[in-house]
């Protein structure tokens, strides 16, 4: 997994991962008003697109979605300064690796700066005489030596279900977008938000058991919600040990329902504000219709998707955002991002406590599990 240190295996809660979710609402204040980290990122980008070349974002698991997140952010700040959207594009990095895109900026994202198949991709993109960066926690990782800019974020995750290893490079992200988009970013505002979420954390843990029978989750959302969406199969899958699988809201109502069965839970995001009353009335459609097959159902939503969803559609709970309607467009795509991440997070942990499992060593405690890790990571293609 890393050189660094394991988490430290503890007997019961709080987990590290308990704690960490804690520290973000600070986290966000930290970066968010570290203006001279936004301004660097930010300025790599204005580079690359004013020569009219193709930015590419790409991470692995958490980080591949970090990417995601923070792609979508920087390409919509461009779009507002009038740029043609696309400019700036997610890839997983194996695939950056094998076939590097012509590009102007190659931004890579790996917390602990150890991932293989990113600094393949580091040293692919370098080998084609691209630009690249590293969003990292630990810039004394091997990572960290391959690339030409390096933007090291304040607080390294102490347990390997990663909630800040997404969180800091997506708020790097939005306080670069703020930057391009010339939309002002709030950091205390910010961190109000997240804290007023992560307060929910006791309500959840109740709510939970109606979740509790699940064996398996299906989550789902369209736009910046499907980052969200995958962020959240994932840390159920390490957290709490049962399968999961994100889809695009529209994709799920195409055969996959054939499938449901009330073991099966459904968990919609609807918080992406950019048409989010079509996206929402579209949640909303596919909540009823799982409710229909016995499904259990739960959303995380914005103010469009609190109106748009009715209350019979959730039927496990449902986890409403702050949303300022005074913030820029790309404000409050930042916001969603980093509120909907403390979110799901919050969920996972509530799941966790109702399953008694321990997520800071994503199951490697288990000589098993530890054994088929080392396998996959003992060697790299090139």
């Amino acid at each position: 997994m890393s050189t660094l240190p394991a988490p430290e295996l503890r007997s019961g809660p709080p987990w590290a991962m308990h704690e960490m979710v804690d520290a973000e609402p600070e986290l966000a204040r930290s970066i968010v008003t570290d203006r001279p980290m936004g301004e660097a990122l930010a300025a790599e980008v204005l580079a690359a697109a004013a020569a009219g070349t193709r930015i590419v974002v790409v991470g692995c698991g958490t980080s591949e979605h970090a990417a995601l997140a923070v792609a979508a952010l920087l390409d919509e700040a461009l779009a507002a300064r009038g740029r043609t959207r696309g400019t700036v594009v997610a890839r997983q990095a194996f695939e950056a690796a094998i076939e590097p895109w012509p590009a102007g900026l190659l931004i890579a994202i790996s917390h602990e700066a150890e991932t293989m198949a990113t600094m393949a991709a580091l040293g692919a993109a370098s080998a084609a005489g691209t630009r690249t960066a590293l969003i990292t926690a630990n810039r004394d990782g091997i990572a960290a030596s391959l690339a030409d800019v390096v933007l090291a974020t304040p607080l390294l995750d102490r347990s390997w279900c990663h909630t800040v290893g997404y969180l800091s490079p997506v708020l790097l992200g939005s306080a670069a977008a703020a930057v391009i988009g010339g939309g002002p970013l709030d950091g205390d505002q910010l961190a109000g938000a997240m804290a007023v979420v992560a307060g929910h954390r006791a309500e959840l843990d109740r709510l939970a058991g109606a979740l509790g029978g699940a064996t398996a989750f299906v989550i789902v959302g369209s736009g910046l919600d499907y980052v969200a969406a995958r962020e959240l199969a994932l840390k159920i899958e390490e957290g709490v040990r049962l399968p999961a699988v994100a889809r695009d809201t529209e994709t799920e109502l195409h055969g996959h329902l054939v499938s449901a069965r009330p073991t099966t839970a459904l968990i919609a995001i609807a918080a992406d504000p950019r048409r989010g009353d079509a996206r929402a009335r579209r949640a909303a459609q596919l909540l009823l219709a799982a409710s229909r097959l016995g499904m259990p159902t739960a959303a995380i939503v914005g103010d469009d998707g609190n109106v748009q969803i009715p209350d019979a559609a959730t039927s496990a709970l449902r986890i409403v955002l702050p949303f300022n309607s005074a913030a820029s467009r790309v404000g409050s795509l930042a916001q969603i991002a980093a509120t909907s991440g403390v979110a799901l997070q919050c969920l996972t942990l509530a799941l966790i406590v109702h399953h008694g499992t321990n997520p800071d060593r994503i199951g490697r405690e288990n000589d098993d599990q530890r054994e088929s890790a080392a396998i996959a990571s003992e060697s790299f293609p090139f």
